[in-house]
């Protein structure tokens, strides 16, 4: 599955880092790096940290348009 994240959105909050670490890593002390390409196993751990994302930047799969937003 592909997600995207919105960084004019993220406001480094990290609930996202803390439930799927091996997806979404903090750079610094806010800057947020992240894998596009989502594994099936580590599926489940992406969808909780779109949900936790309290300014719901993490964009997945159907919900990515084709322009990558």
């Amino acid at each position: 599955m592909r997600v995207v994240v919105d960084l004019n959105r993220c406001q480094g909050y990290a609930q996202c880092v803390f439930l799927a670490p091996e997806v979404f890593h903090l750079h610094g002390e806010e800057a947020l790096l992240y894998d596009p390409a989502v594994s099936d196993d580590r599926l489940e751990g992406v969808r909780q940290a779109a949900a936790a994302c309290p300014v719901q930047a993490i964009l997945l799969g159907e919900q990515v348009r084709a322009d990558g937003r």
